[in-house]
C-alpha cells in the first residue's frame, strides 16, 4: 500500500470544496433558488431568462389593461350621464310645447336647458389620469369649447381619429370613440339639438321638433354605449387570459428554478459533516509523521 507521505494539500482542496458546497447550500436555502450563476445550470438559467422576459412583457399587459379598463369605465359611466341629462332635456322640451305656458314660463325653461347645455360641455371635456377620452388621439387637446358663433354653440377641437392598444400578443383593441362622432354625428349632433331646443323655447316656434332633435341624440348616444359594453367585455376576458399565462410563467420559473429546500438541508448537514472530518483529519495530520502511518 502506498502511503501518501504530503496528504495536507490534498486534504486543504477537500475542506475549500466543501466550504464552496456549504456556502451553496446556504444560499439555496436563503433565496430559495438552486441558480445563483448561470454556471449553475446553464440550460436551466437561459430558459430562466426567456421566462423573465415573457413574465414581464404580461405583466406590462396587464398593467395597460387596467389603465384602459378604468378609462373605458369612465367613459361609458360619463355617456350614461350624458344620457341622464339628455332625458332632464327632453322632459323640458315636453313641457315647453305646451300651449298654456306664456313667454315668461318658456324663458326660465330655456334658461334650465341652458344649463344642461353647459353641462353637457363638461361630460364632453371629461378626462382619465390627465387625459381627455373624447378627443379622438388629440388626448391633450379640450375637445369642446363654448362658441356663441357656431350655431350649435360649441366647436369641436379634436380629430375623427380612435386610439388602439396592444394587451397581448394577438391582442389589439380600440379603446376609444372621438367626440365627433359621439356627440356631432351628422343629423345626431347633441350640442345643436340642444342649441335648437333653447332657441325654440326663447321663441315659442318648432318646440316639438327641436324635442325630436333632443330625443335622436339621446337614442344615438345610448345606441353608441354598446362599444364600450363590447369593448370592456373582451378586456374582461383578456384580463383573464394574461392571469392564466402569468400562473403557468410563474409555475414554470418554480420548476426550473426553485431549490428542493429538504434536500439543500440535507445537502448542507452532510456537507458540514464532511468538513468537520476534513478539519479533524487536518488538525491529526499537523501531529503524525510518516512513521505513523508505518506502525
Amino acid at each position: 500500500m502506498r502511503v501518501n507521505p504530503h496528504p495536507m494539500p490534498d486534504l486543504l482542496a477537500a475542506l475549500a470544496q466543501t466550504e464552496q458546497q456549504i456556502n451553496t447550500n446556504l444560499q439555496q436555502i436563503s433565496t430559495g433558488q438552486r441558480i445563483s450563476v448561470p454556471a449553475d445550470d446553464p440550460a436551466a438559467a437561459a430558459m430562466l431568462v426567456q421566462n423573465a422576459d415573457q413574465a414581464s412583457e404580461v405583466d406590462q399587459f396587464q398593467r395597460s389593461l387596467t389603465s384602459v379598463l378604468g378609462e373605458m369605465q369612465n367613459a361609458d359611466s360619463t355617456l350614461s350621464s350624458v344620457v341622464t341629462t339628455l332625458q332632464r332635456a327632453i322632459s323640458l322640451g315636453v313641457e315647453g310645447a305646451n300651449g298654456t305656458l306664456n313667454a315668461s314660463d318658456r324663458a326660465a325653461l330655456a334658461q334650465e336647458v341652458r344649463g344642461i347645455q353647459s353641462q353637457l360641455l363638461g361630460l364632453a371635456n371629461a378626462t382619465y389620469q390627465g387625459n381627455y377620452i373624447f378627443g379622438g388621439t388629440m388626448t391633450q387637446t379640450q375637445p369642446y369649447i363654448a362658441d356663441t358663433g357656431s350655431g350649435s354653440g360649441v366647436t369641436y377641437q379634436g380629430n375623427d381619429l380612435s386610439n388602439s392598444v396592444t394587451l397581448g400578443s394577438d391582442f389589439t383593441l380600440q379603446s376609444n370613440l372621438p367626440g365627433s362622432q359621439l356627440f356631432s354625428a351628422s343629423g345626431k349632433d347633441m350640442f345643436q339639438a340642444i342649441q335648437d331646443l333653447i332657441t325654440s323655447l326663447q321663441t315659442g316656434d318648432g318646440i316639438t321638433t327641436a324635442v325630436n332633435e333632443v330625443s335622436d341624440a339621446y337614442n344615438y348616444i345610448g345606441a353608441q354605449r354598446v362599444f364600450y359594453g363590447n369593448a370592456m367585455n373582451q378586456l374582461n376576458s383578456q384580463q383573464t387570459t394574461l392571469n392564466h399565462e402569468s400562473t403557468q410563467l410563474a409555475s414554470q420559473q418554480n420548476s426550473l428554478g426553485a431549490v428542493d429546500l429538504p434536500t439543500a438541508i440535507t445537502n448542507l448537514t452532510s456537507s458540514e459533516l464532511a468538513r468537520q472530518a476534513t478539519l479533524e483529519a487536518i488538525g491529526s495530520n499537523s501531529r503524525d509523521s510518516l512513521f505513523d502511518y508505518l506502525k
